[in-house]
């Protein structure tokens, strides 16, 4: 591609992200159909991101306190944490516990430390893209039966511990032609989304259809504006999850 080409391609681009809103986009892929529930930020709660790779997102793990722009990673969370912030100057505090490459059987594995401990009072989970993806690549040989099992356990595990838990659980995500994502991960990889849904039904926990605000995106601008490969988000990816996140919160 020459020079010429590279630059009118760039400059589209940006001109047409110019024109998008982010939280256009985020009410016209969640009004329709799916509202979620609205959970209720109290003074003084807890807030706890958990995941993988996307929740994490950098953060430093070191950083164990609260609130902490360093321990937050430079994500969603990140985002969502400086809104709520922002919003709610009642003394909330934001944990970020997400770690790279985690499935569910690796959040249950510290599970106690990472979540018990700390008595989320709101609880915001992302998991299933790498219980999928790493079957692909990474010769994990778990199936559908087990992420839903292993979900469901995790959920009435923290349910025992903390009964009255808000539990927000976010729809994995996977952005297709972009990089690692491609027509082979379909339509196995829709049967995890769903689950996560069926699973957030069940438990009657709000839900984030992640996936119909990328598809929504990616009919504005092109996928890779949101995504660098499929699965991680750029800023503006990040900032779209942001948006969906916080509209499940009153």
């Amino acid at each position: 591609m020459n020079k010429s080409r590279r630059t009118f391609i760039g400059r589209s681009l940006a001109g047409a992200a110019a024109t998008i809103s982010i939280p256009d986009l985020v009410s016209a892929a969640i009004g329709k159909p799916h509202r979620a529930p609205v959970v209720k930020i109290a003074p003084d709660d807890v807030v706890l991101f958990q995941g993988d790779s996307i929740t994490d997102a950098g953060r430093n793990r070191d950083e164990q306190a609260p609130n902490n722009s360093r321990a937050l990673g430079t994500g969603y969370a990140f985002l969502s944490a400086a809104r709520l912030l922002r919003e709610h100057t009642d003394q909330v505090k934001v944990f970020n516990r997400g770690i790279s490459g985690n499935k569910v059987n690796q959040l249950a594995e510290r599970w106690d430390a990472d979540c018990i401990q700390l008595k989320p009072d709101v609880l915001s989970i992302l998991i299933g893209v790498n219980d999928y993806w790493h079957t692909l690549t990474g010769g994990y040989t778990g199936t559908l039966a087990v992420y839903r099992d292993d979900y469901r356990k995790l959920i009435d595990r923290t349910l025992t511990a903390l009964p009255d838990v808000k539990l927000i659980i976010g729809e994995p995500f996977a952005v297709n032609h972009v990089k690692a994502v491609t027509d082979d991960w379909f339509p196995a990889f829709d049967t995890y989304r769903q689950t996560a849904q069926e699973i957030a039904d069940e438990y009657r926990a709000a839900f984030i259809p992640y996936q119909r605000v990328f598809d929504e995106a990616a009919r504005s601008v092109s996928p890779g504006y949101w995504t660098t490969d499929g699965v991680h988000t750029t800023l503006a990816g990040a900032q779209l999850m942001a948006e969906a996140w916080l509209n499940v919160i009153g």
